[in-house]
């Protein structure tokens, strides 16, 4: 039989079950279905994270202190970071174009009767260039803020949402700790960039938040600019000899602090989220296994079923190869129909899901091809034994069947 004589006679036979072979199409339906919207809700994460790391800039090393013992107790973050590390860094490294220390404790801020717990942050007037923060009202900390130990704040766009919603928060006093502060700026909302979030955060004066808030002097970190993106490895490299040489560390001795590039933040947050990705699709790409398994049980049922159609055919000339090809073009016309109309379901659930959870997804030409293609494999697969049974039924056996 010609291959189009059997192509129609495998749609007919699937169009005078409908209802069952739409139930065996569902299966398929919400497998592709499934694999495409999970993988375009790890894709949607993996492009979120990279335009934060990029708002952020790719010319960036952020030191922080390493984790050590102190007092029997392990994994204690070491107080080795000092203010005398930034200034030798800005007097003695080439290639930094900005160095921005910061200082980080979390407390519980008022304003009357309405009061947060966020991260309050002491920084230089350098902070604001470093990471790429804006200003939407008033100002920021400048110089004369933090000679003079200035009890004044700007806010992160969470904290403003917290406290005052719409209304401008300027010129208002709030408490940290129970001490006042004058707030003279909100920043523009970023957004999360990598594991911070900018926008819950409220900065301070460093000096402030050393000598009048908190009492701390070491660090908890120094932002660091880099004047071209080509030397980061070479200033990356020279700070670290030039802290390792203040803090006395010897050869072969770890260092007591850890230098992030934002470079290979970027690479690594890339890596979890194809994980992720990968992940999330493996567990959708279950569902298409199963689909695929209903395919198999609907079609050896059909065998069953067209036992004495089979018979009949074979005794007027129909060769096996033409009722395996036609049973196995059942079990992918199928496969292939819930395959296109889980696409459509697929890229419509991708579309619905930030409107109904917030979650940003996109959905990439690469994952409805392996979708599609991964449908049509298991329709393959898993209709090639009921082919193969049917095309191996004895025609005389299966005419005496009832």
């Amino acid at each position: 039989m010609l291959f189009w004589e059997l192509f129609l006679a495998a749609l007919n036979s699937i169009l005078l079950n409908k209802v069952r072979s739409f139930l065996t199409m569902l299966g398929i339906i919400i497998g592709v279905g499934s694999v495409i919207s999970m993988i375009s809700i790890g894709q949607g994460a993996k492009k979120q994270i990279y335009e934060n790391i990029q708002k952020m800039g790719t010319k960036l090393l952020y030191i922080h202190p390493a984790f050590g013992s102190r007092n029997a107790v392990r994994n204690v973050q070491r107080e080795n970071l000092k203010l005398d590390d930034v200034e030798a860094i800005r007097r003695n490294i080439v290639g930094v174009e900005y160095v921005a220390p910061e200082v980080m404790q979390n407390a519980q801020v008022k304003y009357f009767n309405k009061n947060t717990n966020t991260s309050i942050v002491g920084i230089t007037p350098e902070y604001l260039t470093v990471t790429n923060l804006k200003i939407k009202d008033g100002r920021f900390i400048d110089d004369k803020d933090v000679k003079q130990f200035k009890r004044v704040c700007v806010l992160g766009k969470s904290v403003q949402d917290e406290l005052f919603g719409e209304l401008s928060p300027i010129g208002n006093i709030i408490k940290i700790k129970g001490v006042s502060f004058e707030i003279i700026g909100v920043l523009e909302e970023k957004g999360q960039t990598g594991f911070r979030n900018p926008d819950d955060r409220i900065l301070i004066p460093i000096t402030t938040f050393q000598k009048r808030l908190f009492g701390i002097e070491a660090l908890s970190g120094i932002n660091i600019r880099v004047l071209d993106e080509n030397m980061m490895k070479l200033v990356e490299t020279e700070i670290e000899n030039l802290l390792r040489l203040r803090h006395r560390i010897k050869n072969g001795e770890e260092s007591d602090f850890r230098i992030r590039n934002q470079t290979e933040l970027l690479e690594q947050m890339n890596e979890i989220s194809k994980t992720l990705t990968y992940l999330l699709g493996g567990i959708a790409a279950v569902s298409l296994i199963v689909g695929g398994i209903g395919i198999m049980n609907i079609m050896l049922v059909s065998v069953i079923e067209r036992t004495r159609e089979i018979g009949i055919r074979k005794a007027i000339g129909a060769k096996k190869r033409d009722i395996l090809l036609q049973f196995l073009l059942e079990a992918i016309v199928v496969s292939v129909s819930g395959g296109f109309i889980g696409i459509i379901v697929g890229i419509l659930v991708s579309k619905m899901i930030p409107m109904l959870g917030g979650f940003p997804t996109s959905v990439t030409i690469e994952a409805i091809i392996f979708s599609f293609l991964f449908s049509l494999a298991v329709g393959l697969f898993f209709g090639i034994y009921p082919a193969n049974k049917a095309s191996s039924l004895n025609p005389v056996e299966a005419l005496r069947y009832e």
